[in-house]
């Protein structure tokens, strides 16, 4: 029997990114983005549980990354698309750092993994001085 995860958000990027990089792309110097917002909406699935960040990306989907929240040192948002959604960059322990793009509902996410950094932080730091 495996460990219980509950899925927070599971999903690719917003269907905005890719209309408007379509739109952009009928002119040539727009068409790499548009390419890169297709490979985006075929391949690349977020999934956010209450343990882990899962990403899975690259060509045909077989790249993926998992982060547990005790390795997050800090997260970034930015917001596109008229705020509808937003890219975020979290920053590891190590020093690397994972690019998520066009999340939707991306203020909410961040919300949830800055509270689940913070209460693993808290805990990480409370066993560590007893």
């Amino acid at each position: 029997m495996g460990i219980r995860e509950d899925v927070y958000y599971e999903g690719g990027p917003h269907i905005g990114d890719l209309i408007i990089n379509i739109l952009i792309g009928l002119t040539v110097i727009g068409l790499p983005l548009t390419v890169g917002a297709i490979v985006r909406a075929l391949w690349l699935r977020y999934r956010i549980t209450n343990r882990r960040i899962s990403v899975t990306g690259g060509w045909m989907g077989r790249d993926r990354s998992d982060i547990i929240y005790t390795e997050i040192v800090d997260v970034k948002k930015v917001p596109r698309g008229i705020g509808l959604w937003g890219d975020m960059v979290v920053t590891l322990k190590d020093g690397s750092r994972l690019e998520l793009r066009a999340i939707p509902k991306f203020r909410e996410i961040y919300d949830y993994i800055s509270e689940k950094t913070a209460t693993k932080s808290a805990k990480t730091t409370k066993a560590t001085s007893s």
